[in-house]
């Protein structure tokens, strides 16, 4: 029986396959040169040699692939920026702005399993491309390779040094230091194996508590994504500690593969997803740094989002799912902060990409600042704006597309009335259903793009409706 090989098609933010099936040498050599050509297209000046920056994360043999792209550029006429170690996606991205290339190729599956490994494509202005520059990508495949042309060259570069003095800029790196080395402040990174190892020590000149630096292509058998059920370990290790000294400010970090993605954990060892991260930057950005602009929220963000937007009276805007929405709005308006439910945080006066370093850096700052615990300042911000909710979601594995399908077919032939008791006052689809529910809850169904899932979310005044009304969804879809 053969193997039915994927056709490279570009997802949300990049291509991604299983590596030796989907995803091998001989495809990235097909590939590599045809975003280069696309991104000079789009990007690139005439009359001058177009630059091309290829990064990579720690995933099995990322590097190895690193190097067949950079070469694979190279032959068809581009001067490259080969990275000389690991470094973050956000670090390659800010290397294709700052050295004036036409964009970024970075070797990385995120936070896919380790069967994979996938290709992002970054533009000239530091951030992910539209849909539109990865259909043109996508169009050019069936020509087959680029033919060769004189070679460019090919020289290797320092992803992390130039990345750190933008963040450092950015943040009061001292502040930080010093609660640190005073003991005032205790810092835990869970880095899951991926690119964030080593980022904030660089970043901070001081050591912190860090677990799962090291190397491990296999993730420890799980995926290095930032959700609770991946991170028992790192959320003991803070319980464990706040026994030790129950009056030190504690704060815990978690970063995504290639780091683009963050979450936290309080000092008494809870989970903070970007759901709660997000109001307290904004705060943090808002009163303590000074600093306006639009807040972007996809339509899976909490409802405090723009309640704690209105505290300081700056406007928010709505997005699809999908970093590469909130990135293109911020290169079209003056924009604060903007985030996504899954952990992708970015600013407007950064570069416009998800960049869980600098995230981390400012969650850091506002609780060593503030002298709070994150829960705390979380916890400050529902009283002031008096809204209290829990959040959770759950992703449904279907058996076929066909079911996918006739899921579809349901929501829109028969539309959903009432959800769990509470009748539907509103349905959003900007992307998916999002139903608001007369006692303010809302559930949002929607369908990943590329594999049979349903995603279920839920934001309700307690856990117990937030897990009647997933329960609710999960009894739909099955009965469908």
């Amino acid at each position: 029986m053969g193997f039915a090989v994927a056709p490279i098609k570009f997802g949300t933010d990049g291509w991604r396959g299983v590596i030796g099936a989907d995803f091998t040498f001989e495809r990235v050599v097909l590939l590599a040169p045809w975003a280069a050509k696309v991104l000079e297209t789009n990007y690139g000046q005439a009359g001058t040699k177009s630059r091309v920056i290829v990064g990579y994360d720690r995933r099995f043999m990322a590097e190895d692939f690193a190097q067949v792209a950079a070469e694979a550029i190279q032959a068809v006429g581009f001067d490259v920026l080969l990275s000389q170690s690991y470094a973050p996606t956000p670090a390659f991205s800010w290397a294709a702005k700052a050295h004036n290339a036409v964009g970024a190729i970075v070797l990385t599956a995120s936070h896919n399993p380790a069967r994979y490994l996938g290709l992002k494509v970054k533009g000239a202005f530091g951030g992910s491309v539209a849909p539109e520059i990865t259909q043109q990508i996508e169009a050019l495949i069936p020509q087959g390779q680029v033919a060769p042309t004189t070679p460019g060259t090919l020289e290797l570069f320092d992803p992390w040094e130039s990345y750190c003095q933008g963040l450092q800029a950015l943040v009061d790196v001292t502040k930080i230091r010093g609660a640190i080395a005073s003991g005032k402040a205790r810092v835990f990174a869970d880095a899951m194996h991926g690119a964030a190892a080593t980022g904030l020590e660089r970043l901070l000149g001081i050591e912190i508590e860090e677990l799962n630096g090291d190397r491990d292509p296999l993730f420890n058998g799980g995926a290095p994504e930032p959700l609770e059920k991946n991170v028992g370990e790192f959320l003991s290790t803070i319980r464990q500690a706040a026994t030790e000294n129950p009056e030190q400010l504690r704060i815990g970090l978690v970063f995504d593969g290639d780091c683009d993605r963050i979450a936290a954990s309080d000092g008494q060892g809870n989970f903070l997803s970007s759901q709660l991260l997000i109001p307290i930057l904004i705060e943090h950005l808002a009163q303590r740094r000074g600093k306006t602009g639009e807040v972007v929220k996809t339509v899976s963000g909490s409802d405090l989002i723009p309640k704690v937007a209105d505290l300081y009276g700056l406007s928010l805007y709505q997005t699809p799912i999908g970093y590469k929405y909130i990135g293109d709005r911020m290169l079209k308006s003056h924009v604060l902060l903007g985030g996504e439910e899954s952990g992708g945080i970015g600013y407007g006066h950064h570069i416009p990409e998800r960049d869980a370093l600098l995230s981390a850096l400012y969650v850091l700052e506002a609780a060593i600042e503030s002298g709070q615990d994150l829960s705390q300042l979380y916890q400050s911000l529902q009283k002031r704006t008096d809204f209290y909710s829990e959040y959770d979601r759950i992703d449904l594995p279907l058996p076929n597309m066909q079911a996918r399908q006739k899921l579809l077919d349901s929501l829109t032939q028969n539309p959903i009335q009432a959800v769990a008791g509470q009748k539907v006052v509103d349905c959003l689809t900007v992307d998916g259903y999002k139903f608001r529910l007369a006692d303010n809850r809302w559930l949002l169904i929607r369908f990943s793009g590329t594999e049979p899932v349903l995603r279920l979310y839920c934001e309700a005044a307690t856990s117990d409706r937030v897990q009647e009304t997933l329960e609710w969804a999960r009894n739909w879809a099955n009965s469908v």
